[in-house]
């Protein structure tokens, strides 16, 4: 647990003495110190592997740079060498990074790498205990049925070949991975809450997608027979499941005290109207008028329940 103290005004109300201020202020200093070395030396190590990939641009090269950092890095975390735990990190989630990379450039980016990036990712960050390697598995695991971002001239993509596919698979990885947190300890458990919230932000965007295209459902004929005759699952369909799952949703966290999922479901209840809004109506003064006015009303109703709520769920 980390505790923010305010230490001068804490000597002012004569709460703490000045001696086990400055005591306390010394621990700041030497954590600091070992923060800013660990920091210095991990992009250091980083620098170097990257330079020689420069030099060297070949995916092998990655692989087994990539390997030698993530054993580094892991290596010193099973050690339990919290002098060095910052470093250790660092090199685990470069390596795994630069690992996944070039096994992906290596294959071409199958389905069989993608699914091996996903084990990779899953089997370091419980090692490390590194919620955002277990993030990045989940996120590896939705590339693998075609999820995928896009970047081009300022402009962002978001692709969701399957959404009905992704809304199935990540809603069962995500109450799974909610039941498994409450049976383990609490670092497995903190990794378990990670993995169901990353797939309940790509159950929304498969719902997100859907509702605007709907989902042709190509998987379910054979793969002779042309995907016109695959059965669609239209748009509207995609629309009111998503409703329904946000009030579901929200409705759940209110009563479970669980914030971040209330959150959640508050922002992509706002994106899921605003965007059929917009569909329906179109961008025009009055659209974007009342589209603002409801969005003040919606961080205001957010801010006050947040107010009251401490514990991260």
């Amino acid at each position: 647990m980390k505790v923010t103290l305010d230490l001068a005004k804490l000597v002012e109300q004569g709460r703490l003495t000045q001696v086990e201020a400055d005591r306390l202020k010394g621990f700041a200093a030497e954590g600091t110190g070992s923060l800013a070395l660990n920091i210095l030396v991990g992009f250091g190590v980083v620098a170097v592997a990257l330079g020689v990939m420069g030099l060297v641009p070949q995916p092998a090269v990655a692989v087994v740079l990539g390997g030698m950092l993530a054993a580094v890095g892991l290596g010193f975390i099973l050690k339990g060498e919290q002098t060095w735990a910052i470093l250790a990190n660092i090199c685990l989630l470069a390596g795994s990074l630069m690992l996944a990379a070039g096994v992906m450039f290596m294959t071409k980016g199958s389905v069989l790498a993608l699914m091996t990036v996903t084990a990779v990712f899953v089997a370091g960050g419980i090692a490390a205990r590194s919620g955002l390697l277990i993030a990045l598995a989940v996120l590896a695991l939705s590339a693998a049925i075609g999820a995928r971002t896009g970047y081009m001239r300022a402009t962002y993509f978001l692709g969701i070949e399957q959404p009905f596919m992704t809304v199935v698979l990540f809603s069962a990885l995500a109450i799974a991975a909610y039941q498994a947190s409450k049976l383990l300890k609490a670092d497995h458990s903190r990794l378990a809450i990670t993995a169901a919230r990353t797939s309940l932000l790509l159950v929304n965007f498969g719902f997100w997608i859907g509702s605007l295209w709907g989902d042709r459902l190509t998987w379910f004929v054979d793969r002779a027979s042309t995907s016109r005759y695959a059965p669609v699952i239209p748009a509207w369909t995609f629309s009111i499941l998503w409703a329904i799952a946000i009030v579901g949703a929200g409705l759940w966290a209110a009563r479970a005290n669980r914030p971040w999922v209330l959150n959640l479901a508050a922002v992509f209840g706002a994106i899921h109207f605003y965007t059929q809004w917009f569909e329906k109506l179109g961008p025009n003064p009055f659209s974007v008028l009342v589209a603002g006015v409801l969005t003040l009303g919606l961080a205001v109703g957010i801010w006050k329940y947040n107010q009251g709520k401490t514990i991260p769920a």
